[in-house]
């Protein structure tokens, strides 16, 4: 089946709605961790123990900084799964989004140019454009 401008509109479409049925969600991922606690006498400090836990933790990044939480075992734990699975579907919804938009972005045709007063106006316009951006550089 040949790929049709209409087409691909209509499953861009699609997927906004897939996109905005979605709901709630968190970036990261959940750790389990085991620690030691530093005391000479305790269990943990023998050799073979794992440690005291399991802790389950939240781990992000977010603009270079880390974070991290703390969550109980139970509905809170549970909240944090469902919501960071549900970004995962929002991250691959977004990148089908992309896929799609470019592949409508190559059948569109090129816009005409209807003089050579325009073309040398577009050539003008877009050489400072780009030496613009040179320049700042």
């Amino acid at each position: 089946m040949k790929e049709t401008i209409i087409n691909l509109e209509k499953k861009r479409a699609d997927l906004y709605k897939k996109l905005q049925e979605v709901g709630d969600f968190r970036r990261g991922s959940i750790s389990v961790v085991y620690r030691k606690c530093g005391k000479k006498n305790c269990a943990c400090a023998k050799e073979g123990h794992p440690g005291h836990g399991p802790v389950h933790l939240w781990n992000t990044t977010i603009k270079g900084k880390s974070y991290a939480k703390s969550l109980k075992l139970g509905p809170e734990l549970q909240k944090y799964l469902d919501e960071i699975e549900s970004h995962k579907k929002f991250v691959k919804l977004c990148e089908e989004i992309v896929v799609v938009n470019e592949r409508i972005c190559d059948l569109r045709p090129v816009p005409e140019v209807k003089d050579d007063q325009e073309m040398a106006e577009l050539k003008k316009k877009l050489q400072k454009l780009f030496i613009r951006k040179y320049k700042t550089k």
